[in-house]
């Protein structure tokens, strides 16, 4: 990684279980930590790698994202990463993000999901939460290692 500069947009929303993660990558990755609605767009060239990170809400990455990709122009091949934490990790739920990451051009050349603690709507209610402690210090990490075993 080293003479990479790499951004890590990153949406952390409820308890900053995405944000957590977030910064051990960082720690490992030297990258820099934003938040999508702080980004300057035109910024994006002066990185050489970018991962997008969000929690998942209804199967999607949030919809920050989104926008902000949206917004983004067509980039050429950049290498991109795609990060979520969610109740349950299902791949699957990649595909919207990285459609529209292709779209643009990006190549996105993985992705890394963690699990989270999440406490909203009925599951509050019922069950108090899912995924208590999540993420825990196993799943940092497991960041941490997937960091220092990626190769650009």
């Amino acid at each position: 990684m080293k003479n990479k500069k790499i951004l890590i947009i990153c949406t952390s929303i409820h308890h900053g279980n995405t944000m957590k993660i977030a910064k051990a990558i960082s720690s490992v990755l030297d990258a820099t930590i934003i938040n999508p609605g702080d980004l300057d767009i035109n910024t994006i060239s002066n990185y050489d790698v970018i991962w997008f990170w969000s929690g998942v809400y209804d199967w999607k990455h949030h919809k920050n994202l989104f926008d902000l990709i949206s917004k983004i122009k067509k980039q050429q091949h950049k290498k991109s990463f795609i990060f979520s934490t969610s109740t349950i990790p299902f791949k699957i739920t990649d595909k919207p993000i990285k459609e529209i990451l292709e779209k643009k051009w990006f190549d996105v050349v993985g992705s890394f999901q963690c699990k989270w603690f999440m406490d909203y709507s009925f599951v509050k209610y019922f069950f108090g939460g899912l995924n208590k402690g999540r993420p825990n210090d196993k799943d940092i990490e497991n960041a941490k290692t997937f960091a220092k075993q990626l190769v650009f």
